[in-house]
């Protein structure tokens, strides 16, 4: 469930991504929509840094890590 999640939240990242990316391309000076997207872009990222925070804390995940 969790991974499923995750790969929706990398989605909508990447679609904001590109739909900015197709705004640049397309309009000439309106950069409303780029802006919004862009933001949005910023703020699924911040989510989905929080939510494996989060889930790491609580045990969801297993941190491998780096043997010491």
């Amino acid at each position: 469930m969790f991974k499923i999640i995750v790969i929706i939240g990398f989605g909508l990242i990447i679609f904001n991504l590109g739909y900015a990316l197709f705004h640049l391309i397309s309009s000439r000076g309106s950069s409303q929509k780029i802006v919004k997207s862009l933001a949005l872009r910023v703020t699924f990222s911040i989510i989905l840094f929080v939510l494996i925070l989060v889930s790491n804390y609580f045990g969801l995940v297993d941190s491998t890590g780096i043997p010491v």
